[in-house]
């Protein structure tokens, strides 16, 4: 028994020793372990430390490359090129890279890249390309690092299908199979906005963050002045308009004559050429909704789309399109490649798209100077119609349902609508989508005197909310009004008059490129201004614009 025993308590004690053993090593290995991690993170900050802004070119190329990718899916969506049939799929595919897209301007090594140029500035080595690179991008990184990676894919996924049950929805008149879609995306959006809140953004009101996502610094309050200033001088002008005794047959038979989409596709190529679009660097295609996308400045595309009885509906919104593509075609060469090879916040964009669709397009001068070119490209279609007919019927006045056929006078007015009603979305927390088309009825009876029968003509007539897109739709206005002040400070240089008579549009395209178009993103809107005006922004242009010219237009008191 004693020996027995003697051996049981010899066996337990080896036993102790190896568990003790395992458990020194065990914690010899963790301590180890512990030690390379710490190590190995004492290492990467510190090489962190020393990475250069050269050092972060590699992760710029993948970053541009991505977002060149998910335009390209988007742009084989819109265009049709992609088959109905692989729309699931293709929003998967683009939500699995801007989840990828997120994830780097989230990143660490994003991070890194900011403090490396705060070295650089400390050094006084930053150069202007950096230091308007990395604004932007912390701008992003700021707004985004407060959204879940996991929403943000989602909504992404979201965004993509709901533009093409927008598309159905529109063509079939059924709000139903595109409402359950916005009000997720509205929700969505909500969200994003109590994120950003709660890391500490401060708005006035949630509008004014979505607001700035397109325009920085663009308020509610301040919008309200500028379309409280717009109001009091269109509505008067409008209602002097409407109580002329004026003969309109002839300018709605110009409008709403039927010309074939082969003719009105060969109106398109004039245009282009006429305006200076260089389609070796872009191209024209056919969309629901009229765009440009923009790959950098050597791919810069644009679409349309064509109705028989609705001219004049492609003629400006290829010269709208136009403008956009125009102005990305023109940045500086030395931002090719990089996040600045593009253009400015939207106001500016939409004043160089509405200045070509406006100043430039429905000016009396340009008819005069396209007239003989444009009667033959119409193949006999408006042979019988001068150029002087042809520059009345384009800017003749009449409240309309549909905002991009509307006249540059009532223009503003669709732009309110939009506005009143996105602000209401996001300030009333229990409003919901199904209040939607009636409250857009009541207000366009209220501006425009005018009520959408359907649909598709009424609250479903624009892609924007499909896509996300609130608090872009008063760019738009705020664009017509810059482009009224670039024409204002244009004609201080030059005879502007003269050089569209002549359709000289290099010159103005070379004034246009030194004062906006190749600073690309380096410079914001207000910097923009600030290169054509010492006054900076002032709506003020625009209201003696449009005054001067429907006075002369109706012959009526100035």
């Amino acid at each position: 028994m004693s020996g027995y025993g003697s051996s049981k308590f010899y066996r337990i004690f080896k036993i102790i020793v190896r568990v003790r053993l395992v458990k020194s090593l065990g914690l010899l290995f963790i301590l180890f372990l512990s030690l390379c991690l710490g190590l190995f993170a004492w290492h990467k900050k510190a090489n962190a430390a020393e990475l250069e802004i050269t050092d972060f070119a590699p992760f710029f190329e993948r970053y541009i490359a991505l977002g060149q990718a998910i335009s390209i899916f988007n742009w084989d969506i819109e265009t049709g090129v992609a088959p109905v049939g692989s729309l699931e799929t293709r929003a998967k595919t683009i939500a699995v890279l801007s989840a990828e897209l997120f994830s780097m301007s989230t990143s660490e090594e994003m991070g890194n890249f900011f403090k490396a140029v705060e070295r650089a500035i400390e050094r006084n080595t930053a150069d202007d390309i950096t230091l308007g690179t990395c604004q932007i991008l912390k701008r992003e990184y700021d707004k985004l690092t407060c959204i879940p990676a996991d929403e943000y894919k989602a909504y992404s996924e979201l965004t993509t299908i709901a533009a093409h049950r927008w598309r159905e929805a529109k063509g079939e008149n059924n709000y139903g199979i595109f409402s359950p879609y916005l009000q997720e995306i509205i929700d969505y959006q909500r969200r994003f906005i109590n994120y950003r809140q709660r890391a500490g953004m401060v708005f006035e009101n949630p509008y004014d963050a979505l607001l700035d996502d397109f325009e920085p610094g663009v308020t509610s309050q301040k919008l309200d002045v500028f379309f409280e200033e717009l109001k009091a001088s269109i509505v008067p002008l409008l209602h002097n308009i409407m109580s002329l005794e004026t003969d309109t047959g002839k300018s709605h038979d110009i409008l709403y004559r039927e010309v074939p989409i082969q003719v009105q596709k060969n109106v398109s190529e004039l245009i282009m050429k006429t305006v200076g679009y260089d389609l070796k660097r872009g191209v024209l295609r056919e969309s629901a909704h009229p765009f440009s996308m923009g790959l950098g400045q050597s791919d810069v595309r644009i679409t349309t789309n064509y109705h028989p009885n609705k001219f004049f509906a492609s003629f400006y919104s290829v010269m709208h399109e136009c403008g956009h593509a125009i102005y990305e075609q023109n940045v500086a060469k030395e931002l090719e490649g990089t996040i600045l090879d593009s253009g400015s916040y939207m106001a500016i964009h939409e004043s160089q798209s509405r200045f070509f669709e406006n100043v430039f397009g429905r000016s009396l001068e340009f008819w005069k100077g396209i007239y003989d070119d444009f009667v033959i490209a119409a193949d006999g279609h408006f042979d019988d119609v001068t150029a002087e007919e042809l520059h009345r019927a384009v800017n003749m006045v009449r409240p309309s349902l549909i905002r991009v056929e509307a006249d540059e006078l009532t223009y503003s007015l669709h732009i309110m609508v939009r506005y009143e009603i996105e602000r209401m979305i996001f300030n009333i927390p229990d409003l919901k989508v199904g209040d939607l088309p009636a409250l857009w009825n009541e207000k366009m009876r209220d501006y425009l005197g005018v009520t959408p029968a359907t649909y598709s003509e009424g609250i479903l007539q624009d892609i924007h909310w499909s896509l996300g897109y609130f608090g872009y739709f008063p760019s738009y206005a705020l664009g017509s009004a810059k482009a009224a002040q670039i024409q204002s400070a244009m004609k201080k240089d030059f005879n502007v008059d003269a050089a569209i008579r002549a359709l000289d549009v290099a010159t103005i395209n070379a004034w246009l490129t030194d004062k906006v178009h190749k600073h690309g993103r380096m410079l914001n809107s207000a910097e923009i201004m600030a290169q054509i005006s010492d006054k900076g922004f002032m709506p003020k242009y625009y209201i003696e614009y449009l005054s001067r010219k429907y006075a002369e237009l109706y012959k009526i008191s100035h």
